[in-house]
């Protein structure tokens, strides 16, 4: 019975271990672990802990107070609807400089990649010059009605701004893999245009898609420095979550800032679990890793 038990244990242990040509599982296993756990797990869990230090009725009149509300539905808002649209645009943008040949190709690809080198305040200010009432486009646009710098679209136009490289560079790889002799058999057996982009183009681009999504909602979540120099930060208006932490931190109010950034990192685990399930799911329906 003993030799049973510990025959699939010992069978557990080898394909936990395989045999390998580089050495050192053990130590570069123990390294991984020791660095997550407290460059990530740690902080992660020091948080939680000082958040629940101020009771279970303290910590729901924190995340109830209506302008963390307000803040939080903002954030979160925003952030899915600016995932979203750089999901869209991200696509077109991969699938245009991947796909086909012009003058001035590379230097729009290397443009995709500025929002990752220009610094946030940067970019911030620069989108509040553009998008104010007397700037190049948010002149015009005012003409029309339409007040983008210090409103909410501001916000979104500042995520979808420093998202949209992660999009792109998801999606981008995928498309110059797919083989053009799909698209031609589908034309040859009668396809549409639309039903062949449909059925044969977006179906093993979907996975990545979702992966660039996840990315740019995670980014925008935690977007700070573009985004207050864009936003107005008027509360219950344009006033965002991780500005409310900084504004709690500066009123010495550390048990509110805790319980925000608390309720910030559930939503978020929250939402890129549920991202990743179905980025999990649309790769098994579709057959593509």
């Amino acid at each position: 019975m003993s030799n049973a038990a510990a025959l699939p244990a010992g069978r557990a242990a080898s394909r936990f271990r395989r045999p390998s040509a580089l050495p050192g599982f053990r130590l570069t296993f123990g390294i991984t672990l020791t660095y997550l756990t407290l460059i990530v797990l740690l902080p992660l869990a020091v948080l939680l802990l000082r958040a629940a230090s101020v009771g279970p009725a303290g910590l729901w009149d924190l995340i109830t107070d209506s302008r963390n509300l307000a803040a939080l539905k903002t954030s979160f808002g925003l952030s899915l609807a600016a995932a979203a649209i750089d999901a869209v645009f991200g696509l077109l943008i991969a699938w245009v400089l991947t796909r086909y040949r012009f003058p001035g190709r590379r230097i729009i690809d290397a443009l995709v990649d500025l929002p990752f080198a220009l610094p946030t305040a940067v970019a911030g200010i620069a989108l509040a010059s553009l998008y104010a009432p007397n700037g190049w486009l948010g002149e015009p646009l005012m003409s029309l009605g339409i007040k983008i710098a210090y409103t909410p679209l501001g916000i979104l136009v500042a995520l979808v701004f420093v998202g949209l490289p992660f999009c792109v560079r998801t999606v981008q790889p995928l498309v110059a893999e797919i083989d053009k002799s799909s698209e031609e058999a589908a034309a040859i057996l009668g396809a549409s245009r639309f039903r062949a982009v449909v059925t044969v183009i977006l179906p093993p681009l979907i996975p990545a898609m979702l992966t660039g999504f996840a990315l740019a909602f995670a980014r925008a979540v935690g977007e700070y420095g573009s985004v207050i120099f864009v936003a107005g930060n008027l509360p219950y208006v344009s006033e965002i979550a991780p500005l409310l932490i900084v504004i709690k931190l500066e009123e010495f109010n550390y048990a509110g800032a805790t319980a925000i950034a608390a309720v910030m990192l559930l939503m978020s685990f929250a939402a890129l679990l549920v991202i990743n399930l179905v980025q999990d799911f649309s790769r098994r329906r579709f057959g593509h890793v």
